[in-house]
Parts: C-alpha cells; structure tokens; sequence
C-alpha cells in the first residue's frame, strides 16, 4: 500500500479521533495566544478539546474572513505570527463581491502544507523517478502552488508549464517524458481535444498518471472516462481550497472517491440549512478544521461543498473517512428548475456522455421569478450536430425530471479554462 506517513495513515477510527484532539488542543492554544481573528472569536467560550462536542465551538464562514480583511486591509487578523513571519501570499479567484481572500503562511505552516500534498501524491502512487508537470500559468491564485513545492520536496523533477499555448504545452509533456500531470478535469479534457486536432498521440506518451482537482469532474464517471481514455493514464481525485490546503485524496484501491486526511483536518457534515450535524451517508455541507496550519488557521470552517461522508475502513488500509463521488457541488451553486433541486455536476454528468460535446455552458434564466435552464454546447465537429439537441434535452429529463433548452453554438464560442471553469451564468436575477 502506497503510505506517506504509514503510521498516522493507517490508524483505527479511535486513535485518529485521539489523535485529533490532541492537534485541536494545541492548535487553539496558538490562536487564544497569538491570533487576533480567533480571540475575538472564541473570547468567552469554555471548550475542552479533550472532550467536548465540536458544536460547542462557533463556525467560521467566508463573509466573516472577508469582513475581516475589509476591515483590517490588507490581509485581516487571522495570522498567529508577524506579518514578517509570513513567507507565502496566495489569493481566492474572487467571492461574490468580486474580492478576493488573501491568505498567509508561514515556512512552517506551508512546511504543513506541502505534507498535505505529500500524502496526495504518495495515495496515489508517485514514485521517485516520476517527472511532474504543472500545465497552466502560476499566479497568486493557490491552484497546485503546494503540488509543486511538495513533489518537489518529495525528490521528483517538477516542470513548470505557464506561458505556452496549449500545443506546445503537449509538445513540452511529449519532450520532457513527464510521467504526471497535475491540472484541473476541464484542462486535461482541453488537452485531449487540442491533440485530437493536431494528430497528437497522447496514448503513446509517457504520462501514466493525471491528478486533478478544482472542479468536481474528477469523481464524476462520464469525465473520467473521456479523459482517461484520451490519455491512456489514470485519474485521480483530489479536493483543497485556499483557506484549508489540500485536504482530500483519491487512493488506488477505491477509485470514484476522496478520503479525508483526517490526521491533518477535522470534518463534519452539518444540513445547510439547520447547521446540525447529519448521520453519515446523508448529504450535507462540508466543516472543515486544519489541525496543523496554525498561522492561517480556520476552526470549523463552512466549506459550501456538497458531501456525503462515510466512516468505514477502504480497501486501502485506511480508516479515513471518505466522501462517496468526491465533492457533489457548491450549495450556492443549486439551481431549483420546476421543483427540482439541481447541482451543475448533475447535468455535466450528463452532458459528458456525449463525446460530441467539446465545451458547453449552463444559463439560467430567472425571468418572472423562476429558473429556466438553458444548455449551450459546442461540438467538436459541425457534422455531428444533428440531432444532438434533443439527445441531451431527453437524457437530461429521464434523469433529472426536466426538459432544458439545448442551443448548438459556433465553433470557438464558449470560453476555454486553464484553471478553474466558470460554465454556470445567471441572467435576470434580482439581488
């Protein structure tokens, strides 16, 4: 079995839960300490990390971080160091607002970050002479800044892959006998289309592995075929954010899931609406607590991912708790379509079946109060058009229990995505 830290990896449900505590006992005598953000927060409150329930302590929202750096320009109070401490800079793509979150580390909060990764990587079986490529441009976003810096740290040769076209991004795959590949599913599926178009063999290359994450099209099956198939490698899962770090993994054993590193984090799956726990197996939000990331920390933090979480042991060793079809959707992502609840990951299910379909986009429409949903698609050949339309209506409505206006567009329409896809637009919406 593929370890990085063998003997936290493989502990029993009790010893981790121990475990946990003891990390959140030392965690929150930082914060009380040193942390502005969380004094403020927890000033007042008796909790014992030993013992207590969890919902003892108050959740930690993305407005709360964000009225925090407004007020506190420009990085909030939420670092347990000096801002001269701080060693690493790296920002959300935006919240509704249009702001982003700024986040700091420290070398040994980023030291915490890139084992993180390394547990990643080792679950999914990297080994030491594989050759890593970060095929996209790196900026202040965290895409797989900790990817990079952890394979890295584990002894691979990392290649860096921003500035370049996506041809030539291949060609320098192709050149330099990469063996993995990190990227988001849009990207790898972009990659695949562009080598289709310039007769590029990716099944012969040298890539055996695709770890991807960003979007929730790594656990969805339609998605992961295209891509595997295209590139004859196999796919694995990974889920992370800015505000935690990398925080989930695809092992080789279970494939169509992510585990927890619950030696590292903390989850809990509370009903959305209610903010009480659910039992494991039901749907709920994500809460997540780093346990090791103590100069940007955040204690129970609303994540807005859709999970449903189960306890029990994997075929790889690990008691972990893992998250059935990785992350199912933003709860503020859910459309309700004539009385429907609706998840955008539900319909590129869907959509992806049809290897027709190069791009697509999802509008929806909120004229009069309610939502109508149309798909647009962009084919990869004109002459497979027809027809088309209306497969995908139909599929959509046997499935999800709504016909929804399908529209073919011109070639080069849609947007294309290095980094995370933007495929779902609201027109007409009040507020």
């Amino acid at each position: 079995m593929p370890y990085y830290c063998a003997e936290q990896e493989t502990l029993d449900r009790d010893s981790i839960e121990q475990l946990q505590r003891r990390k959140l006992a030392a965690l929150l005598d930082v914060v009380r300490a040193n942390n502005p953000f969380y004094q403020h927060k927890l000033g007042g409150i008796s909790f014992d990390p030993l013992s207590d329930s969890y919902s003892h302590l108050p959740f930690t929202t993305r407005s709360e971080i964000q009225a925090d750096i407004d007020a506190h320009p420009p990085y909030g109070t939420n670092h347990s160091c000096a801002l001269s401490d701080c060693v690493r800079l790296h920002q959300t793509s935006g919240t509704k607002s249009g702001q982003p979150l700024r986040w700091l580390d420290s070398e040994e909060s980023w030291s915490w970050c890139k084992t993180c990764w390394s547990i990643v990587f080792r679950a999914a079986g990297l080994r030491d002479d594989d050759v890593v490529v970060f095929p996209f441009s790196f900026g202040p976003f965290i895409g797989f800044w900790m990817a990079f810096d952890a394979a890295q740290m584990l002894g691979n040769r990392v290649l860096a892959a921003g500035g370049m076209t996506t041809k030539a991004r291949l060609q320098y795959i192709l050149d330099n006998r990469a063996t993995v590949i990190c990227c988001t599913p849009t990207y790898a599926m972009r990659m695949v289309d562009v080598a289709s178009e310039e007769s590029i063999d990716l099944s012969s290359s040298a890539v055996r592995m695709i770890i991807v994450g960003g979007e929730p099209g790594g656990s969805i099956p339609a998605v992961r075929q295209r891509i595997e198939t295209g590139w004859g490698a196999r796919i694995f899962d990974h889920a992370g954010m800015t505000e935690a770090g990398a925080w989930g993994f695809e092992c080789v054993e279970s494939p169509g899931g992510v585990h927890v590193i619950e030696t590292e984090f903390i989850a809990e799956v509370v009903d959305a609406d209610t903010q009480t726990a659910v039992a494991d197996g039901q749907p709920g939000e994500l809460v997540l607590t780093t346990l090791g990331r103590s100069t940007s920390p955040v204690i129970r933090y609303r994540t807005g991912d859709l999970v449903v979480l189960t306890r029990d042991q994997c075929d790889c060793g690990r008691c972990f708790a893992r998250l059935e079809g990785g992350i199912q959707g933003r709860i503020d992502d859910m459309l309700f379509i004539r009385g429907n609840n609706v998840f955008p990951s539900a319909i590129e299910a869907i959509i992806r079946q049809f290897s027709e379909v190069a791009e697509f986009r999802l509008i929806a429409d909120h004229s009069g109060g309610i939502c109508n949903l149309c798909i647009e698609i962009e084919t990869i050949s004109s002459a497979m058009v027809a027809g088309l339309e209306d497969r995908i209506a139909n599929k959509v409505r046997d499935k999800l229990l709504f016909r929804p206006d399908v529209a073919s567009v011109k070639a080069d329409t849609l947007p294309r995505f290095d980094m995370k896809a933007k495929r779902l637009v609201h027109t007409n919406r009040s507020g």
